[in-house]
């Protein structure tokens, strides 16, 4: 299971990258807006602190100019995985950037067929969005489960990304059904690194070292 951390803030990234822990970087179009930068700048930023594979979205809507966006987005960085969304104009980017060898995310995916509409066009990653599924009244994790067998029975090499995350327990969940990656908010990751066992423990062991000083 790798970690990715989704974000566009350069100080969240700073800190769980120092972890040890953060194998690349999700962005969007929100999440670079929320934070009032140039886009380009940002990416690059990012892969001067982490060293794997860093999703910059296009925003075009027709093919053609997809191709063309991501074309320019993957010449900012060798790490740059092109995030196309999940829609016909988006497929056929898909395949035209991995004839050339540009790796691919495909975002916005809600089904099996998408995802497999998606791999068989060439994605490196694909995108369930597990939080967006449960919202609707259906279960993600499910999704995810479904999306690796059917991949596994077909041998895609497509890699399953679970987006969306909204809790530790997806990440979880996520790494039991087989997803090869979770991207997860900054504010989860000291929810999965914390125990209140843990805790407790430390501070049973450092009363210890205390009282054993005091003699």
């Amino acid at each position: 299971m790798k970690f990715f951390l989704d974000t566009a803030n350069i100080e969240d990234i700073k800190k769980y990258a120092q972890w040890g822990i953060v194998d690349g970087v999700t962005t969007n179009p929100s999440l670079v807006a929320k934070e009032g930068v140039d886009f380009k700048t940002r990416i690059q930023e990012i892969a001067k602190i982490v060293d794997g594979p860093i999703s910059a979205e296009v925003t075009e809507a027709s093919a053609d100019e997809m191709i063309a966006e991501g074309k320019e987005i993957a010449r900012w960085h060798t790490n740059i995985f092109v995030k196309v969304p999940m829609t016909p104009a988006g497929l056929e980017t898909v395949k035209a950037l991995s004839k050339e060898g540009i790796e691919t995310n495909v975002t916005l995916v809600f089904s099996v067929a998408q995802a497999v509409m998606a791999a068989k066009a060439g994605a490196s990653f694909v995108s369930p969005f597990v939080g967006r599924v449960d919202d609707i009244a259906y279960d993600g994790i499910a999704l995810i489960k479904d999306i690796v067998d059917v991949f596994q029975k077909y041998n895609f090499t497509t890699e399953v990304l679970s987006a969306s995350i909204r809790h530790g327990k997806h990440v979880i969940d996520s790494m039991k059904v087989g997803a090869d990656i979770a991207t997860i908010p900054p504010h989860l990751f000291d929810s999965l690194v914390s125990h209140p066992l843990t805790t407790s423990g430390l501070a049973s062991f450092a009363a210890d070292w205390k009282k054993f000083q005091a003699k």
